[in-house]
């Protein structure tokens, strides 16, 4: 009970043993917290000791990041965090499952952990109701499909799932109102049709994937950015701009593309419809031999 609002501990080794403290978190001042680099020798105590300190604490931000965190306690009444970040830990799907005092919060960094499962995840998101932006990336995460159902916030818009070891599925089990979404470097071959219906979505990024062509905008039918640097696209098609009409900003480079009548017509149907195109030379030209 100070008048401290903002706390900064970094790289710090706690050597004494931990117990269990009662501490009234009503009437302070502090709205901030982060740690880095914290390092516990002593393992031998309840682990509830010490994370419910954090876990109920009467703040907005919480950074707790590159300490070897294993677990967060769900706190133990409705909470005013707003902002959770645990970067660089060693957090699993366990955090957080029906967890209802969340409920402010509104941004969660998740990256470089190891989540595995997306499905998981995705229910992990879906009693906190405010919750605008998740950053999952760099984690383990995998989604097989085979019918089983997510569930998500509703007011999630951006969500960050790049390095992970996602592939096609993943269109099965993703937030029905995401408006920027990244799946950059992970192993998805094809966007398949009439899977997702993202009718918010305007941003995705998919470089670094296995494509071997441009994906449809049938259930995009708001994407007005394309990321699909360095995957494996030889003729991109030019019916793309027929399924997507409103993408206005196309990068493409880093692709293995081949000279052909369809790339000059695609380049021709980009710079007619007015968009930015990233990735071709300003003039391309292929010839080919008489007849």
């Amino acid at each position: 009970h100070s008048s401290v609002e903002y706390f900064n501990i970094n790289n710090v080794t706690q050597m004494s043993d931990i117990e269990h403290y009662n501490f009234d978190y009503s009437g302070t001042s502090m709205k901030a917290l982060t740690m880095k680099k914290i390092k516990i020798t002593d393992m031998y105590f309840s682990q509830d000791d010490l994370y419910e300190i954090f876990a109920d604490m009467n703040i907005t931000d919480m950074t707790i990041a590159d300490s070897e965190m294993i677990h967060m306690l769900c706190p133990s009444r409705k909470s005013s965090f707003r902002y959770l970040n645990f970067l660089k830990n060693d957090l699993t799907d366990f955090l957080f499952q029906k967890c209802d005092n969340l409920a402010q919060l509104e941004t969660l960094i998740l990256q470089k952990n190891k989540f595995e499962s997306l499905r998981k995840v995705s229910f992990m998101t879906s009693r906190m109701k405010s919750l605008t932006y998740l950053d999952m990336s760099n984690n383990l995460l995998r989604h097989d499909g085979a019918g089983v159902q997510c569930q998500w916030a509703e007011s999630l818009a951006e969500l960050d799932l790049s390095s992970n070891q996602l592939a096609d599925a993943v269109f099965e089990c993703l937030p029905a109102n995401v408006q920027k979404l990244s799946l950059r470097n992970n192993q998805i071959s094809n966007v398949p049709s009439g899977v997702a219906e993202l009718k918010s979505l305007e941003e995705l990024n998919l470089a670094s994937n296995r494509l071997a062509d441009l994906p449809g905008c049938g259930g995009f039918t708001s994407l007005q950015f394309l990321n699909v640097e360095m995957n494996s696209i030889l003729t991109p098609s030019a019916d793309f701009f027929q399924s997507c009409p409103r993408v206005r900003e196309l990068q493409a480079g880093h692709n293995p593309f081949q000279c052909s009548c369809e790339l000059q017509a695609f380049i021709r149907l980009e710079r007619h419809s007015g968009g930015k195109l990233f990735g071709w030379p300003a003039a391309y030209v292929c010839e080919y031999p008489e007849g």
